[in-house]
């Protein structure tokens, strides 16, 4: 039996299947226990520290007490908490970036997923470097600067070379007033000498999803190819930052296995990071299970209803209170309108997950990796968010300022990082509304923006924004950043 150590670099010791069953037994037997609870709860409220807030966080057996206990105030207090810890830290940004699926040509053989090596059905295809740079006028004309690319393991048709080579595409491409300014990136598992070369090509998060923490679990749901090294996977991310990429995105794909042991692993995954190297995961994306083609999710039987997945997310916003929270165009506009207010601060907009889709003028469902729910464009997206009382962000400032790791977390922690982060969300949504908004999504923005610039507390700062803001309207400069 391996010993639970968060320190450790052995996957089966910081994410020791054995702490996680003695936490959910914990978990159970204290769901009720309403004393250590309202310890927990106000461990987790964010305590004003000077000019910003601190925030302890909670350990993966005190998150897992809240995610167990069914009093229905109880969930109440922790929606209220995992808000007022948004509002601390990110304010009411919410940040934008799009998904590119470069090829869906994979060896691996995920019983969940549509690219699975044996599936007949899906049309295999792969950009080419001309494509690559379509899809990106199509994204810019949207009005997108962020971009998460995406594509299957195949070490001959996507090789690290091909997907560099598409990086340096991607930044390159100039089409009117867009530009692409951050390219994460979301591919397999690989060394720490792909890392670095992905770190030199000047990516900004590396995303590894688990899919799930259970190795048994994980062993059948990937049976064939190089993705069934249950170890090789979950150490990913320690060797990324050793490569010298120092922002990773985790997540889980709840639907696969019981969600109270994925959430325990989860926030494992996340201590040890931090205990390893002093920066815990700079996102944690929450996708759920869907339909895709030849993938049923129904054969699945850990779906989790939509009330559970609000007070996951909450409770994950309760525990990792830094991180950035992602939502994708897998869920509804319901689902999306209620989470944002329990802790996100992203979300995908227009999203298309087949590869080419974006400069297709039809939606193309043949090489989708999932059915998308939010099927609304850009704009929509941006006006929504707007109504509902939030700022779009497509800033990047912070990646291309060297804001990352340990620095980013540092600014993040003493409320430093929105002296930023405020003016430039408002900074890069003039420039959305100048070069890509409807009539009504400028005016919404526009009103938004006068309101916004006069709560920038440093007048020095919001001096510059302002001038900064009449300069993108009136004389048609771009690219301001703190």
């Amino acid at each position: 039996m391996a010993l639970y150590d968060p320190k450790s670099l052995k996957a089966e010791e910081f994410i020791s299947h054995e702490e996680i069953l003695d936490t959910l037994a914990y978990a159970e037997a204290h769901k009720n226990d309403r004393e250590l609870i309202d310890k927990i709860l106000e461990k987790a409220r964010p305590k004003k520290n000077g000019a910003g807030y601190t925030c302890a966080g909670l350990s993966h057996r005190e998150a897992s007490v809240l995610l167990s206990a069914d009093d229905p105030e109880i969930g109440r207090r922790i929606e209220e908490i995992a808000e007022e810890i948004k509002l601390a830290f990110y304010g009411t940004r919410i940040v934008i970036f799009a998904p590119l699926y470069l090829s869906n040509y994979c060896v691996n053989g995920c019983t969940y997923c549509p690219y699975h090596a044996k599936n007949k059905c899906i049309p295999r295809k792969k950009l080419t470097q001309e494509e690559v740079a379509r899809e990106v006028v199509a994204l810019q004309d949207m009005g997108h600067k962020r971009l998460a690319i995406e594509a299957g393991e195949d070490p001959k048709n996507n090789p690290i070379e091909y997907i560099l080579e598409c990086i340096n595409t991607i930044y390159s491409v100039k089409h009117k007033n867009g530009a692409i300014r951050r390219v994460n990136v979301n591919i397999a598992a690989t060394t720490v000498e792909n890392y670095r070369k992905l770190k030199e090509a000047g990516i900004g998060t590396y995303i590894l999803f688990q899919e799930t923490y259970h190795k048994e679990s994980y062993l059948e749901l990937h049976p064939t190819g190089p993705k069934h090294d249950y170890d090789y996977h979950t150490e990913a991310m320690d060797r990324a930052m050793e490569g010298g990429i120092d922002d990773v995105g985790l997540g889980v794909l709840f639907g696969l296995e019981r969600y109270k042991y994925e959430f325990a692993g989860l926030l494992m995954h996340a201590e040890h990071l931090e205990a390893v190297h002093g920066v815990g995961p700079h996102t944690i994306s929450v996708p759920r299970l869907k339909r895709a083609s030849d993938i049923d999710p129904t054969q699945f039987d850990n779906g989790i209803d939509d009330d559970t997945f609000a007070k996951i997310t909450a409770c994950i916003r309760l525990a990792v209170p830094y991180t950035g929270i992602i939502i994708s165009t897998r869920e509804s506009e319901k689902v999306r309108t209620r989470l944002l207010n329990l802790g996100v601060s992203q979300v995908s907009g227009a999203s298309r997950t087949s590869v080419g889709g974006y400069s297709s003028e039809e939606r193309e469902h043949d090489t989708e990796q999932f059915d998308v729910s939010d099927t609304r464009t850009l704009d929509e997206v941006v006006c929504w968010l707007m109504e509902q009382g939030h700022i779009p962000s497509f800033c990047t400032a912070c990646y291309r300022e060297g804001r990352t790791g340990d620095r980013f977390m540092s600014l993040c922690k003493t409320g430093q990082i929105a002296n930023c982060c405020h003016p430039n969300a408002l900074m890069t949504l003039a420039e959305y509304l100048t070069d890509y908004a409807s009539e009504k999504t400028k005016s919404v923005g526009r009103a938004l923006i006068e309101r916004e610039l006069n709560n920038i507390p440093n007048e020095k700062a919001q001096k510059i924004a302002r001038e900064n803001v009449r300069a993108i309207y009136e004389e048609d400069r771009r690219d301001f950043r703190f």
